[in-house]
């Protein structure tokens, strides 16, 4: 139990340090705003955790502050020029309706800033997919810049971008804080399923997905062409690393989880190329629930079984062991007797011998005394 309490406090913990590295790269993109709004998502967050708590007559523990994750995936999947009251709207409907009211941490159904994300998405859709341009400082207080649509959109409903390889990976074009650092995502992808903070099979079934339709289906004119633009845009990487690789979320199974991740990454492609929609991962992960908790329960059930398999086959070589201790008690027994009996024998064959021999002896006595 202390080994797993343990483990997932460093998967959180891991998880936070690459966040917080995003959080940096935000900062150097679009200045001091992102930076306050990444701490009002936190401050959000935590306090729906800590209240939330309390009204369940619950114990704040260390664990819990994984709530400061999702206030912070939250944070960068917004614009730099969001109005301060969107994300906090979102991070306290995303703990509050995402995660706590269906239990809180221990029973996740949702991921919450997947949840949450939809919440905005729905309420505050132009303002969330209006974008200022890469390294324009966004004054901390004065929202009136000029905002263009995102290198999503335009990929979306042309197939084309006019973005040079180096932008790409340096994440030099418009799109959400935290989603457009396309080298650093790399980076810290690997560095998570490395540290096993992943779940493995939905991240390499979610790629692989999008991989094999963008084979079959370009997008674009070329094939090479359209798996590049579709990797660095629609927050690809950072929805398949912080959202649907979520361990918390994910079956745990390895090859049920592929089938998660792959499901999503096909029904996102589809609905990708039919309707355009921008970052279409987030609600496509919100609606594949059901899917997860399907499989969840299926992995269960074949616990159980190989459980009761277990327990049996565990009587069985008990019951095997019992035997065959009896049949060597038995020949232990069997053995020990037959000696008792050889001893006797021998013992009563001597005492007939001596019997034997005094009798003689006397009998020699008697013809000397005649």
């Amino acid at each position: 139990m202390l080994k797993k309490v343990k483990q997932e406090r460093f998967v959180w913990m891991d998880i936070f340090i690459t966040l917080l590295a995003l959080e940096i790269m935000a900062y150097f993109y679009y200045g001091f705003r992102a930076v306050l709004i990444a701490g009002l998502c936190v401050t959000a967050s935590f306090a729906c955790e800590y209240f939330s708590l309390i009204a369940m007559r619950k114990k704040f523990t260390a664990d819990n502050l994984s709530c400061i994750n999702d206030g912070f995936i939250i944070a960068l999947m917004m614009p730099a020029t969001i109005d301060y009251k969107i994300p906090v709207l979102t991070c306290i409907f995303a703990n509050i309706v995402g995660k706590n009211i269906f239990g809180g941490r221990k029973n996740m159904i949702f991921s919450p800033a997947a949840v949450g994300y939809l919440f905005a998405l729905t309420s505050f859709g132009k303002q969330l997919l209006e974008y200022p341009n890469p390294f324009v400082k966004a004054d901390i207080f004065n929202q009136s810049q000029k905002l263009v649509s995102s290198a999503s959109h335009i990929f979306n409903t042309t197939g084309k971008l006019s973005i040079s390889d180096y932008d790409i990976v340096m994440g030099n074009f418009s799109g959400p804080m935290g989603a457009v650092s396309i080298l650093l995502l790399l980076i810290s992808s690997v560095i998570l399923l490395f540290r096993k903070d992943l779940s493995a099979g939905s991240f390499i079934g979610f790629f692989a997905g999008l991989m094999f339709m963008s084979a079959i289906c370009p997008i674009g004119e070329g094939r090479i062409e359209s798996a590049k633009y579709l990797l660095a845009t629609n927050m690809t990487l950072f929805a398949g690393s912080f959202i649907i690789s979520d361990v918390r979320i994910a079956p745990e199974k390895k090859h049920f989880s592929f089938f998660y991740g792959l499901f999503i990454a096909l029904i996102s492609y589809v609905l990708l190329l039919t309707s355009g929609q921008e970052n279409v991962y987030i609600t496509v992960a919100v609606i594949m629930t059901p899917a997860a908790l399907a499989l969840k329960q299926l992995e269960k059930k074949i616990n159980k079984l190989s459980e009761s398999e277990n327990t049996a086959s565990t009587e069985i070589n008990t019951d095997e062991k019992l035997q065959e201790t009896d049949e060597n008690m038995n020949k232990t027994i069997s053995e020990i007797a037959e000696d008792a009996v050889d001893e006797i024998n021998k013992m009563s064959e001597s005492k007939n011998e001596e019997e034997s021999n005094i009798a003689e002896t006397q009998g020699d006595d008697l013809n000397d005394v005649d």
